[in-house]
């Protein structure tokens, strides 16, 4: 058989779709002489193993683009999928199924449930995800134990200090599975030594597979990414670097 008709005979390859795309993304919020454009017609892919940082100054729309790509909002205008799934005209709830599992996300905010422990919130995505109670607490205290709060792992958010529970909530987005990690400034109430330590970790999971989008106002945090997306007055004005690129990884990863 000729080389010809075994290549026309072999099946074609199929792409897995990237864990993020945005396309021609806009978002508008409040109405006529109220309205505040917080993102233009932004265009971004982020594939697996890709860690992508977003800079830009306050009221770029940085925030936003990461509550459009986790599917918290929707866009005014544009297309947003994770996954290969298309979260535009899908309700909150439709949203919130296509992101569960799929997405870690580690809010500005924090929006740990005072009323349960460390390891209880950090459990919570895997056990609304379907993962047993028992195996969902075993992995959030490891998770708890690698961001160094192996004491901490049966206290209240009201016991902790703001680190601590911005420690909590870092666990909480990288427990599981993650194909989609979105990470809000998730160093701004950490010492610079534990917040090496929770970028180490998000680099980590991405080398493992993951893509990860790092919302910051540090270059040092940056120099941690494959690529750096710059935003302004809701554009990109410069993106830097892209898939198997060299990067600093400043020191091993361990």
């Amino acid at each position: 058989m000729s080389t010809q008709a075994i290549t026309e005979r072999s099946p074609s390859v199929i792409e897995t779709p990237p864990p993020l795309e945005l396309l021609d993304v806009s978002k508008v919020y409040g109405e006529a002489q109220l309205a505040v454009q917080a993102l233009r017609g932004v265009t971004l892919t982020v594939h697996e193993g890709e860690f992508v940082a977003v800079m830009g100054p306050s009221g770029s729309g940085k925030s936003t683009l990461l509550q459009l790509a986790g599917g918290v909002e929707s866009p005014s205008a544009g297309c947003v999928s994770i996954c290969g799934r298309a979260l535009v005209g899908q309700s909150s709830a439709a949203r919130a199924q296509a992101r569960l599992g799929a997405v870690g996300y580690v809010f500005q905010a924090l929006n740990l449930v005072s009323s349960l422990t460390a390891k209880e919130n950090v459990a919570l995505p895997l056990e609304l995800a379907g993962e047993k109670t028992k195996r969902a607490y075993r992995l959030a205290t490891d998770a708890l134990i690698e961001v160094g709060l192996e004491s901490s792992v049966d206290k209240f958010p009201e016991e902790m200090s703001g680190g601590q529970q911005q420690r909590v909530a870092i666990a909480r987005g990288l427990i599981g599975d993650r194909k989609l990690i979105l990470a809000d400034e998730p160093t701004g109430a950490l010492d610079s030594v534990s917040g090496e330590a929770v970028l180490r970790l998000l680099r980590a999971k991405v080398d493992a597979g993951a893509a990860a989008i790092l919302v910051t106002h540090d270059a040092r945090h940056a120099a941690w990414a494959d690529r750096t997306v710059f935003l302004r007055d809701g554009l990109i004005i410069d993106d830097t670097g892209g898939p198997g690129e060299p990067r600093d990884l400043m020191g091993p990863l361990c």
